[in-house]
């Protein structure tokens, strides 16, 4: 046997050992039956610790415990040292109600504390009197407890404030339930009262935010669902109802009269089903082993590193390290690879340096990712302030703090990442967000699903000025509509000399309440009736699931309108976002990535992707589920986030109370535009045009000369042919003596005649 396994052998004997003589004195304290070992073991206790005895063999029991599982021999480490601390203050307390005088004589007869206690309360009541004792206990009591959990004061306050606010809450509800809750006698009450009890809260505007307490080693994230519940009013209406409470009635906010009359009231977050349940959480001591990991690991590398910080997320875990001086940053990122094997970790990520922080960041996969619902993000105190219409919940960030970003200060989004890395659950929760802040009056939507299985679901919703666009042809002709929209807009500004959508709206207000008023408004006469004419306008936001597609039906009318749109189109109030599972070269090209600053990437297949779409590498080592790398306009690197998730069932409940709210009113000169720009390639053109457009890809240039050679055609015929083309985008412009380009691939000829 190796020396190891016999150390380990004597250890748990020893365990074995000390347990057993716990259990033997704890069964003395209550019976006679272990003989006179146990008259003796009970006499023994008895005069050591008086009526804390139990406390003795409690503490025997753990120490045996310890001494097993760690299979050493006894170290008196600081927990060791805070239970035996703490056990010694409370006999000391136990004793602090015996005189001195009396004191010892009553230990060694078993009273209060015995003679440890005694030995305490002693030197307490002797130095410090009565009132000093106390304060002095109390304050050795905290300091035990903090080596006993090896938790910093702050986080012990945080959990000890969270459960005590938790009981409060629940007390409080029960006492308000029962004074304004009204029960007629005889009568049932109404099933629905069951399903509110949980919505109670909703009285109650306690704003718990997370808030994350710095610590020496470990900075931990509160358990998900207790952000602060927003006091919506038609929650509060609804809620009235159905519990019959006598509170005054309040109207709902945000309300715009439709065409029927009626009142729109926003959806409830009741309508999104999320309970709370317990989330797997890194423990202490998988962290303090992972810290241990990294710094053996760059430490043989030659890089003498020290943890000072760990942040624990919902998909990952932060570790912070601050190299020494000397030690270049490229060293360290260079050892990604070394670390995810020491760590047995997928990928690891390394952020070097933290924005803000002299450290550098390395971000482990937890071995569970928490999932963000979007019900706890929209009802965050974040969501709740922010004053924007177009405001979206995207998830959380590294240290749990709700992320809620403005669509209008971006103001056009880029969104890229593979199959299942969770780009179209963004695209839903962006829509939900916004559904749940602004009332059609207030923005206008225009959904293009090329796939037509992502955001059909919302078709019928009165925030639509067009049903779901699926049809790729089509979706031209509808960026073509927005960019005449715009004009028209830029048209109205100048008239009544509106610098922006914002200007123009409160010049509406202005102007509706001095004819409320009878007053004459103040200004031109045109301006006037300008105003007047057109009404408030709203803001428009135009999402597209996947851009690839387009791309390849229409690259050149595509690109240009979104471009026009990326340029001009934010101070009417005109948003794109944009997303595509497939971040190449000819579908993010160069001038629509000038025009969109604000990005977002999700999970990619390569440093190549990420690098087009961020600029940057780090996308490829994503770990999907939602996770991203939100990198918006003004910000120097981008941020890791974990997506917000939204069920099917929640959309559906969304778009139904939606519906049963308003019909959509739909724009009729959209679908002329449409039509009218939907036309084929080959309408109204040569029939050779196909059979040109293939000879030049497949020899990869264009030219003139070469249709009239392979096709016996004449100059001017085979000028128009080439003309035509480069008008649609498939041959670049006249070079001199050069031959042109060819701007379409042999993929997207073929997915845009069908010819082949």
């Amino acid at each position: 046997m190796s020396k190891m396994l016999e150390n380990e052998l004597k250890s748990e004997l020893c365990g074995i050992a000390v347990i057993t003589f716990a259990i033997l004195g704890l069964v003395s304290l209550f019976t006679h039956a272990v003989g006179a070992v146990g008259q003796f073991l009970n006499q023994c206790l008895s005069v050591a610790a008086g009526q804390g005895k139990l406390l003795l063999p409690a503490l025997f029991f753990l120490l045996g415990i310890k001494i097993i599982r760690e299979r050493s021999k006894i170290k008196l480490d600081t927990q060791v040292i805070g239970t035996a601390l703490l056990m010694f203050l409370i006999l000391s307390f136990i004793h602090l109600s015996i005189p001195v005088g009396a004191s010892f004589n009553a230990g060694q007869k078993g009273a209060g504390g015995g003679i440890l206690g005694a030995a305490g309360s002693y030197l307490l009541l002797k130095y410090f009197d009565i009132t000093g004792s106390y304060i002095i206990l109390s304050s050795l009591m905290i300091i035990s407890i903090v080596l006993l959990t090896k938790l910093p004061v702050s986080r012990l306050c945080s959990l000890l404030g969270r459960y005590s606010g938790t009981a409060v809450k629940k007390a409080y509800n029960k006492i308000a339930d029962f004074i304004f809750i009204e029960v007629e006698e005889g009568k049932e009450k109404p099933p629905e009262t069951k399903n509110t009890k949980a919505n109670t809260l909703i009285i109650n505007n306690s704003e718990n935010t997370p808030v994350f307490l710095p610590s020496p080693l470990i900075q931990g994230k509160k358990s998900g669902g207790e952000t602060p519940i927003i006091n919506s009013e038609a929650q509060i209406n609804t809620l009235s109802e159905k519990t019959g409470r006598t509170k005054a009635k309040q109207q709902p906010i945000n309300s715009s009269p439709t065409s029927d009359d009626k009142t729109f009231c926003l959806p409830p977050t009741s309508l999104l089903n999320w309970k709370k349940t317990r989330e797997h959480t890194v423990t202490d001591r998988e962290v303090n082993e992972k810290i241990r990991v990294l710094e053996e690991t760059l430490a043989s590398f030659g890089i003498n590193v020290r943890v000072t910080q760990v942040t624990i997320g919902p998909a990952i875990t932060r570790y912070e390290i601050q190299p020494p001086v000397g030690v270049k940053l490229s060293r360290i990122i260079g050892l990604s690879d070394d670390l995810s094997l020491a760590l047995a970790a997928s990928h690891v990520r390394i952020e070097a340096p933290i924005p803000g922080k002299a450290a550098i960041g390395i971000e482990v996969p937890n071995k569970e990712i928490s999932t963000v619902h979007l019900k706890e993000l929209v009802e965050s105190k974040e969501f709740g302030s922010a004053s924007s219409k177009i405001a979206v919940a995207l998830g959380k960030d590294i240290s749990g703090t709700p992320i809620v970003t403005d669509l209008s200060q971006m103001p056009h989004l880029l969104i890229a990442g593979a199959t299942g890395s969770g780009k179209s659950v963004c695209i839903n929760t962006m829509v939900a967000s916004i559904l749940f802040k602004a009332t059609p009056e207030e923005v206008k939507i225009i959904l293009i699903d090329p796939k037509m299985v992502e955001l059909t679901n919302y078709n019928g919703i009165p925030h639509l000025i067009t049903p779901v666009v699926t049809n790729p042809k089509k979706a031209s002709g509808i960026l073509h509509w927005a960019v005449k929209e715009m004009e028209q807009r830029y048209d109205l500004f100048a008239a009544v000399g509106a610098r922006d959508i914002i200007r123009y709206n409160k010049m509406q207000a202005e102007l509706q309440k001095q004819f409320n008023e009878d007053e004459f408004p103040a200004g031109s006469v045109d301006a006037t009736q300008t105003l007047n004419s057109n009404g408030t306008l709203p803001l428009i936001l135009i999402i597209i699931d996947e851009l690839s597609d387009l791309m390849m039906i229409a690259p050149a009318e595509v690109e240009d309108s979104i471009c026009r749109l990326a340029q001009m189109a934010r101070a009417a109030g005109i948003h794109l976002v944009l997303a595509t599972q497939r971040p190449s070269v000819d579908v993010i090209t160069g001038l629509i990535k000038a025009n969109i600053p604000s990005r977002i990437s999700f999970a990619v297949s390569s440093q190549m992707d990420s690098r087009t779409i961020l600029d940057t590498g780090g996308a490829e080592k994503l770990l999907g589920r939602g996770d991203m790398l939100f990198f918006p306009v003004g910000s120097s690197k981008p941020a890791r986030i974990q997506g917000a998730f939204l069920a099917d069932k929640d959309t559906e409940n969304l778009v139904s109370f939606l519906k049963e709210q308003a019909q959509p009113n739909y724009n009729p000169d959209m679908a002329n535009v449409a039509e009218e720009e939907n036309i084929s390639f080959f309408e109204q053109d040569d029939n050779l045009l196909p059979q040109a457009v293939q000879l030049f890809i497949e020899q990869g240039n264009a030219s003139v000369s070469m249709l009239q050679r392979r096709f016996h055609i004449g100059y001017a015929r085979a000028a128009r042919l080439v003309d035509i083309m480069e008008q649609r985008g498939i041959v670049g412009s006249f070079e001199g003596s050069k031959p042109r380009s060819i701007l379409m691939t042999l993929e997207q000829f073929q997915q845009s005649f069908k010819q082949i």
